[in-house]
């Protein structure tokens, strides 16, 4: 059986929304919603022509079930489209872009739309105490947000992982990663963050959110409201370390909010539904590692798509390696074997990542893909590689190629 190849058409996203932000009058539903009536304008392509929607959500809930159907029906697109939504933690957005290509390769699909979305100022508080009665004593509410964290392995086998902070200390310890190092990475990602917007670079990709307001009339919203363009040594050494270590609330990333989605086509049927790539998916692979250092994962992850795609380091133009934490980066650049003046790093998350732009979690895989693959065009690069820890203990990465 021949593959075909998976080409990525129109890459966009919101802006990325703070926890508790402009984004958070919207539902994950609703922002999915926008971002899926906006793929299909931009695109001009006959929404029946879709055969599925792949949509990733991190914390997903009863509100919005299946939210990439759930999002698509909001969005008064055809009732004869499927859509289903996926879980892998923090690479949930590029495992649904890998998803929809492998239907596309494998002839299941000839066009489908991925993407994801995420509004973590929304979810919710749950019990685990009611199903079966409460006769007497108190009710447990745990926030999904932090309980997601704690529960993010088995703790019978791996014991009690606080959090993804514990696990970023974990690496700076085991990585000898300085406060200081790590202050100094996130300076330059809310440094280049700035300097990005400043020049334009998310102009084409960004998708502007009409936000209803509780008074008033709606408000627009169409810039990323996370990075910090002043930030300094000086700014974020006054930061407080949260746990005593070296992660600070400066050098980590936020909770977020955003939607990102892109039609993954057939190359055979380019020509015929009229829509030009931007792209083309090349390979992927994940990895497992210790949950307790959860964000080594892109160095496995991208050891065994090199051995798999027959690609090296040599053969890639730029790297988006979403930001965790500032230890957990560098982290991983010590177990790529990169050193601290390594040539590299200027192909390194070229615009901001994790810690400037934001994480909102079902939407970070497309959300970089969006300027991953625009960024190839500017700078005329072949191969990008996208890659991202995962809490629980994994690592996803996979390979873009510029349309020639």
């Amino acid at each position: 059986m021949t593959l075909r190849r998976a080409a990525i058409v129109m890459p966009i996203r919101t802006a990325v929304g703070k926890f508790g932000g402009s984004l958070s009058p919207m539902t994950a539903g609703e922002l999915g919603a926008v971002i899926l009536k906006a793929l299909i304008e931009r695109t001009k392509i006959d929404p029946a022509r879709v055969d599925d929607v792949v949509f990733s959500q991190g914390y997903g809930n009863g509100e919005a079930p299946a939210i990439g159907h759930w999002s698509w029906l909001a969005a008064d697109l055809p009732l004869e489209v499927p859509g289903y939504q996926l879980d892998r933690r923090c690479g949930s957005g590029l495992q649904a872009i890998v998803n929809a290509a492998m239907m596309v390769q494998t002839g299941m699909s000839d066009v489908v739309v991925a993407g994801g979305v995420e509004s973590m100022s929304n979810v919710e508080h749950y019990s685990t105490d009611l199903r079966r009665g409460k006769r007497s004593g108190n009710i447990t509410l745990h926030d999904r947000l932090t309980r997601g964290r704690l529960m993010s392995q088995p703790t019978e086998r791996f014991g009690v992982i606080s959090g993804m902070i514990e696990t970023a200390e974990n690496l700076a310890r085991d990585y000898d990663i300085s406060r200081e190092q790590a202050d100094a990475y996130a300076v330059r990602s809310h440094q280049r963050a700035a300097a990005a917007w400043a020049n334009g670079m998310f102009d084409d990709e960004i998708v502007p959110v009409v936000v209803p307001q509780r008074k008033g009339a709606p408000v627009i919203f169409a810039h990323d409201e996370g990075y910090r363009g002043d930030a300094t040594m000086a700014s974020l050494g006054a930061l407080k370390a949260i746990e005593g270590g070296v992660v600070t609330a400066g050098n980590a990333s936020q909770q977020n909010d955003a939607a990102a989605a892109c039609l993954v086509v057939a190359e055979d049927k380019l020509d015929e539904l009229g829509v030009e790539p931007i792209a083309f998916y090349h390979s992927s692979a994940a990895a497992g590692c210790d949950p307790s250092r959860m964000g080594i994962g892109p160095v496995p992850a991208v050891q065994r798509l090199f051995a798999r795609s027959g690609l090296g380091w040599g053969d890639i133009d730029l790297v988006e390696l979403n930001e965790a934490f500032a230890p957990q980066v560098l982290a991983v650049l010590k177990g790529w074997g990169w050193s601290d003046d390594d040539g590299r790093n200027e192909i390194l998350n070229v615009n901001g990542s994790g810690i400037s732009l934001g994480h909102p979690i079902g939407a970070t895989g497309g959300r970089i893909l969006a300027n991953l693959t625009r960024e190839l065009v500017r700078t005329k690069g072949r191969y990008g590689l996208e890659t991202m820890c995962i809490g629980g203990g994994q690592g996803i990465a996979a390979i873009f190629e510029r349309a020639a």
